[in-house]
């Protein structure tokens, strides 16, 4: 079973965010914290802790969709092949926040189970949890939300609920109180014409 790790939002401490950024390495599975939905997440270079994410969700790792956790944009241009003027502002504009972005992606992206992927998800929430894991980690952390499309999602709010319900499948579930149930809004980027994927969480009328 999952360790429930109790980390404060706002005043983590480090030597929790240490022990998981260790679990991490070790090929671990979290499932953790964003400023939207709770969401299961590993180190972007660990491709047998990213095929236990795989069967978790009940994707075959050829049609899952990349999307990383970022620190900041700095970080971003490692793996977009091409940021536009445009592109950068919207994302500077709403970053941190509630937004995923999708890129073409770079070189720098690994090639998971041999499929080279040509667009990546990126996120930098404004939740100090994961951008703290993120930096100490020293790269991404590739994600995605536990709550299913079709699932009832009043539970999935609740850490020692996810907990219940995915403990036996990862290492460390991480508890930061209680989470969101809209997940982010996307923004398909790899165009000039910025196109909006999912309205979620992110406001796209003072954005777009």
């Amino acid at each position: 079973m999952a360790e429930l790790l109790e980390i404060h939002p706002d005043n983590p401490d480090k030597r929790k965010i240490q022990k998981v950024v260790d679990c991490l390495r070790d090929g671990g599975v979290i499932i953790y914290p964003t400023d939207t939905v709770y969401g299961i997440g590993c180190d972007l270079y660990n491709s047998k802790a990213i095929e236990k994410i795989c069967r978790i969700k009940g994707v075959k790792p050829d049609k899952m969709h990349l999307s990383f956790i970022c620190y900041d944009l700095s970080e971003i241009s490692k793996y977009a092949k091409t940021l536009s003027t445009p592109a950068f502002r919207l994302m500077k504009k709403a970053l941190p926040g509630a937004y995923t972005f999708i890129l073409e992606s770079s070189s720098q992206v690994p090639k998971i189970f041999n499929v080279k992927k040509k667009q990546v998800g990126i996120r930098v929430p404004d939740h100090l949890v994961p951008r703290l894991i993120v930096k100490e980690l020293g790269n991404p952390i590739l994600t995605t939300s536990v709550k299913d499309e079709d699932e009832v999602i009043e539970y999935m709010t609740d850490p020692s609920l996810i907990d219940e319900k995915y403990g036996h499948l990862v290492d460390i579930v991480i508890d930061s109180g209680y989470g969101g149930n809209v997940p982010s809004t996307v923004i398909d980027c790899t165009t000039d014409d910025f196109e909006l994927i999912r309205e979620g969480a992110g406001e796209t009328v003072s954005l777009l």
